[in-house]
């Protein structure tokens, strides 16, 4: 990516392991984290559903996920719509887990706000619904983390804890703690009875005073997407075991780009390491002028059938396969256009012109536009 036009990119975007302390930042092979002494013991066997072939599903915020007559209204949605599947939060931007936990390493670090107070028998329900549930996990953005171990968080050249743009602090995406105790609490979800564990914010920052980040764990030399391809590999060696699917999200963005936009995002990673890999492709999130046109967002099916047409293009190009990994976030909410059902559907509508068949909806506020899904 080019560099100077593309952070302003980036900031436009931003806005969809115990280890000791003694241990230094430093690059270590994908094999050293597979033999890592690490290890959380695997919980008894949960009753999962199989990945449906085809995916199409709806986010859920933890705090509906706990409220039993909005989460009714929804369920109600998906079983008179072509939509079978929900993500729900299990960790989001605040950094708090929604539901209580059993690993003492997290007990330790009070994670859990037990917003989901029913999580197993609400996942059972859905499961006797046939709905596949997805559990995301905000990752390196974590406010709580950094609050309760300020060591791993990001700092400010003058010793303060360092915020993006929306006032929330993060933690180094080089630490090896942090990785394990995404493990941790990936494998709570998976023990909680999600079917697809997915990881959002594997990056590392993209917006507010960058130049002013001092990492406490990565060395500033090492490449970003380094980085973050070996953090891939960690989640997909320690979640193998487990037997159910990964997924990531990742920018929009890096459908056009084969660099790493500065945050240590490269397609080709992701898609080597994930089961399921899903592009935020909104429209809304393209500046203006973007592949000429003035407003993008105006354009949900050219922005989207594009991306997804060179995403697509770069996969084959990795392995002699017409199976996909892909599986686009699409927009369901207004901003910079009016999305109403015509324009949800014309994003779905290009998700197939595409090639592909799955796809998730975003609306932060749950309230989707029930005519887009028939």
């Amino acid at each position: 990516m080019k560099k100077g036009y593309y952070f302003g990119l980036i900031f436009f975007f931003a806005g969809a392991t115990f280890l000791a302390h003694a241990f230094t930042a430093r690059f270590i092979s994908p094999i050293e984290y597979i033999s890592s002494k690490f290890e959380v013991d695997a919980p008894p066997p949960v009753e999962h559903i199989a990945p449906p072939d085809v995916v199409r599903g709806i986010y859920m915020t933890s705090w509906v996920a706990g409220t039993k007559d909005w989460r009714a209204e929804l369920i109600d949605f998906i079983e008179k719509s072509e939509l079978n599947a929900v993500v729900i939060d299990v960790k989001d931007y605040t950094g708090r887990i929604s539901f209580e936990v059993g690993d003492e390493k997290l007990k330790a670090l009070e994670y859990s706000e037990k917003r989901i107070p029913d999580v197993k028998t609400f996942i059972s329900e859905l499961h006797r619904k046939n709905i596949y549930v997805i559990g995301r996990i905000a990752v390196f953005q974590d406010p709580h983390l950094a609050k309760k171990r300020p060591d791993l968080a990001l700092k400010k050249k003058n010793g303060e804890v360092w915020k993006d743009r929306k006032g929330l602090s993060w933690v180094d995406p080089a630490s090896l703690e942090v990785w394990e105790l995404t493990v941790r609490i990936g494998k709570e979800a998976e023990a909680a009875g999600f079917d697809e564990l997915n990881f959002d914010y594997i990056r590392f920052p993209s917006d507010g005073n960058i130049d002013d980040i001092v990492y406490p764990f990565w060395d500033g030399k090492t490449p970003k997407a380094e980085i973050m391809k070996n953090f891939f590999a960690h989640l997909d060696a320690k979640f193998d075991v487990l037997k159910v699917p990964i997924s990531g999200d990742i920018f929009g963005l890096t459908t056009w780009n084969t660099d790493d936009l500065n945050i240590g995002q490269v397609l080709e990673d992701a898609l080597r390491y994930f089961d399921y890999v899903s592009p935020m492709v909104y429209p809304s999130h393209y500046p203006p002028t973007f592949q000429g046109y003035k407003n993008p967002a105006e354009h949900p099916y050219e922005i989207i059938k594009t991306a997804l047409v060179r995403a697509r293009e770069r996969e084959f190009a990795m392995a002699s396969t017409t199976s996909t990994k892909l599986r686009p976030w699409l927009q369901d909410f207004d901003l910079g256009a009016n999305y109403d059902a015509a324009m949800v559907k014309l994003e779905q509508q290009a998700v197939y012109d595409a090639g592909l068949s799955s796809w998730l909806s975003w609306d932060p506020a749950n309230r989707y536009t029930r005519e887009a899904y028939p």
